[in-house]
């Protein structure tokens, strides 16, 4: 069983103390110097994450890229997200990761991630001003699309089941919740 690792420090965590993580199969993210972790994603979770790329993948601009996790977003020292799927400027990625805020940000709910992505990612994306934000729910299964406007998220456009929506934020993407989960 992996441990967290212990720092001798009571302060936030950073950047620099999660890049000395040793690769132990979790995935490590920072919120404003909170240390998070999440375990290895399920089969449903991994093929929705591969179709939304698929899908974000098909028309996008040139000037950006899209990758699925785990790519780090470094937002500030204090805080470090880990998108399921990730497009950001091509000048804005490193050898390392991704710094300065994405083009988009989509995150594929699991059952132990469900509160962290609905209402601390989004917070956290938010004030960074992300301005697009993709919620999607294997269970349901349904995509919610979000979009930045004065400092909030307001609702683009939304699917559930079998309902097909084409998006045009950031870019032209056609999505169907059902598609995305579906084992053919």
């Amino acid at each position: 069983m992996a441990t967290v690792p212990v720092f001798g420090h009571r302060e936030p965590f950073t950047r620099r103390d999660l890049e000395s993580i040793a690769d132990d199969g979790h995935r490590y993210e920072l919120v404003d110097g909170v240390l998070l972790m999440s375990p290895s994603p399920r089969p449903l979770h991994q093929r929705v994450v591969a179709r939304v790329l698929t899908a974000v993948t098909r028309n996008c601009p040139k000037d950006c890229e899209a990758l699925p996790a785990p790519v780090d977003v470094v937002l500030a020292d204090d805080t470090v997200l880990i998108p399921d799927v990730v497009v950001g400027r091509r000048g804005d990625y490193t050898e390392r990761a991704l710094v300065g805020v994405p083009v988009l940000s989509v995150e594929v709910i699991s059952p132990s991630s469900r509160l962290i992505d609905t209402e601390l990612k989004r917070a956290r994306l938010a004030v960074a001003g992300c301005p697009n934000y993709w919620i999607v729910d294997p269970y349901v299964p349904s995509v919610l699309c979000l979009a930045l406007r004065e400092g909030a998220y307001f609702t683009l456009d939304e699917a559930v089941r079998d309902e097909t929506i084409t998006l045009t934020a950031p870019y032209e993407v056609v999505l169907n919740p059902a598609e995305l989960v579906s084992d053919y």
